[in-house]
This record gives C-alpha cells, structure tokens and sequence, in this order.
C-alpha cells in the first residue's frame, strides 16, 4: 500500500482548500511546495509587526455568498476597501474611472460633462476594427484617459509597446459616471486580520507537508507515495514542454523598511507613467489600517518570463490557449494525475475563482 492517498504538488490556495477537504473526508495527504513557505502568492510575512503581502497586492472580494462564508470558516476579516490611486507626472487620480478622476482631469462635476468629453474623444477615434490595443482603448475612453492612465501602465505590464499587443486584451474599460473610489464591484471585501498565511496554516492542519522540495528533481520518489497526484505547477513543465513553452508574464519585488509611520497614504498607488520602471508601489500596513512607527513598502515590476523564473500570469492570446489544449489533451488522459489552479490549468483566477475550481474538484474527486 502507498503511504498517501494523495500528493499535492504546490501549498498554495488551490492545493490548500483541496488537502484541507480531503483531509476532512479521512485522506491521507502529502503536500510539498518547492518555495521554504505555505500559502502560495498569498503568503504574507510579519516585518515589523505588519502583514507584508510577499507577491503583491491581493485584496479578498467575491460576490459569492458560499465562498465568502467559506473562507471566513479560517479567518476574521477586516472591511477594507480597495481603492488605489495612480500617479501621472506627480497628479493623483483615483482609480477605477469615476467621476473624482474625471473631476480632477477636466475640472468638471457633472456626469453630464464628464460622458460629453468621453464622446467627443471617442468620436475621434472610433473604429469597427481596431487593429491593435491602442487602437481598442482609445475608442473606448477617448485620448486623456488613455494617454494618462492606461497606456504606460498597460505597456509595462506586458513588455510590448501598446500599437504591438492586440485590441481583445482590452475588452472594455469600465468608467463609473458616480463619485465612488471602490475598485471592486463585488458585494463581499476584505483582508483577513493577521495576514493569508494563518488561512493555508488551517487548511494544512491535518496533512504532512514537505517545503523546498522541488517535485522534479524528486518525480519519482514522491510519484511512489502516493496513489493520486494534484498538480497545481506549470501543465507545460510537467510535460517536460513537449509541444513548446506556455508563456507567462513574471514580476520582481523590491521591499524595503521605511523608517515612517506613513509613506504614500493609500494601500496601493499604480504608476501609470511608461518611464518610471515599476507599476505600483504597495505600502502594506494600510491593508489592516496600521499605526505602526515604521511602514514597509514594496515596488512591483513586471518581466518576462524566462525558464526558471516565477510565473505568476497566464498570457491567454490565441497562441498560447492553442498550446495549452494541446497540453490538456494529454492532462485529460490521465488516470492518477489531476490539474489544477492558475498554472495548472493556465488560466487567470481570483482567489474567490481559485477557491470555487478547488471545492469543485473535491466534489467531483472526493464523492
């Protein structure tokens, strides 16, 4: 008989809300992570006694009553709201599009004003077939919000000038003719108080784990363990990129400890400029209203991904979609081994998408 039942391969939330329902059902679980730590990209680190989010800004919103009831079983949450601000050029403006933005863009206070000047830009530069991304945008939003607010930040996001990436990237830009700075529509919001970490330490309770152990370098010493293998890592990577490498967009953390009680003001500020190198800077203790005397921050740059780096985006154009049903097509002939999160299944999930597919393949694989 094999010691486990099954091997989790990556201790981030996807892999954690599996274990933790497996577990639950009398599974016995092996989960290993090749990274010194649980909880995947929403691993948060206590430095000076703030909740320091490792690999960028995550904010908990859903409109999913279950999935909001769900997540608060491991957590207390807090009522933050995300409201970032982008800076262009030293002027501040809220985020997403709304009136306070429009406001302080135009020097305007009515809706009426605002959809007017929206109008006549679009008019401008409207097109049934934009050809490329710059194209879609501006027939969208008009030039200022475009050359303000979306443009840089878009091209730095993905390495590519903006005339270079295609239109269906930006499907619609959302504008809110109302004076409100909430980024997120969702009905439920929050921080968890104290951190991410504590809601993977829960999950994982009951499952022995495994860390810096890189499944790979291990396959089939760890493969023998167990009779039903979760693999949450790159599908193309565990094929050993047979048909070719998925690509993936990564990103560099630079933290730093600031010897200030407050630094920026706000949680998030995105940096919409194309010469400045980062895209947003995350000061920390905002996300759990902090006093600190210090605050840390962290600026987020985006890279291309290179074998051997971390990947944290799926880039979903044609190409790629087209290489992973290639990869699917073999994950799906598979009798012990199941797919499963971002870079599993390489699609883009929030956290309350990451926690739905997960329950969803408990359901399914647990009955």
């Amino acid at each position: 008989m094999k010691k486990y039942d099954y091997l989790i391969v990556g201790a981030g939330l996807f892999g954690s809300v599996f274990a933790y329902e497996a577990s639950k059902r009398g599974k016995r679980c092996l989960v290993i992570d090749k990274r010194n730590h649980i909880a995947g990209n929403i691993y948060t680190e206590n430095i000076e006694n703030i909740n320091v989010h490792k690999y960028g800004a995550h904010i908990f919103h859903t409109s999913n009553k279950k999935i909001w009831d769900y997540i608060n079983t491991f957590a207390e949450f807090n009522n933050y709201i995300n409201c970032p601000i982008a800076k262009y050029k030293n002027e501040i403006y809220n985020m997403p599009f709304n009136m306070n933005t429009f406001s302080k863009m135009w020097g305007i206070s009515t809706p009426k004003e605002a959809k007017d000047i929206i109008e006549r830009q679009k008019k401008l530069y409207a097109t049934n077939s934009p050809k490329n991304l710059e194209e879609q945008a501006l027939s969208l939003v008009g030039k200022d919000i475009y050359e303000k607010l979306v443009k840089g930040y878009t091209e730095k996001q993905w390495g590519r000038r903006a005339t270079e990436l295609p239109a269906f990237i930006i499907k619609r830009l959302p504008v809110r003719f109302i004076y409100d700075n909430n980024y997120f529509n969702d009905r439920y919001q929050g921080i968890p108080i104290g951190g991410y970490t504590q809601i993977c330490e829960k999950m994982l309770s009951n499952c022995d784990m495994r860390l810096g152990v890189d499944y790979f370098k291990n396959r089939a010493e760890l493969n023998s363990m167990a009779d039903k293998i979760l693999f949450t890592g790159m599908i193309d990577e565990f094929y050993n990129y047979e048909f070719g490498e998925l690509e993936y967009r990564s990103l560099k953390f630079e933290t730093e400890v600031l010897p200030e009680e407050n630094y920026q003001g706000n949680a998030v500020v995105n940096y919409t400029e194309y010469e400045i190198p980062y895209t947003r800077i995350i000061e920390h203790k905002h996300f759990e209203f902090g006093t600190q005397p210090k605050t840390v921050i962290t600026r987020e740059y985006p890279k291309v991904w290179r074998k051997g780096d971390e990947p944290y985006y799926a880039v979903n154009d044609e190409r790629n979609n087209d290489l992973y049903e290639k990869y699917k097509q073999l994950a799906d002939k598979e009798k012990n081994v199941i797919f499963g999160g971002r870079l599993g299944m390489y699609k883009y999930f929030d956290m309350d998408d990451t926690i739905e597919a997960a329950l969803s393949l408990a359901e399914k694989e647990l009955k």
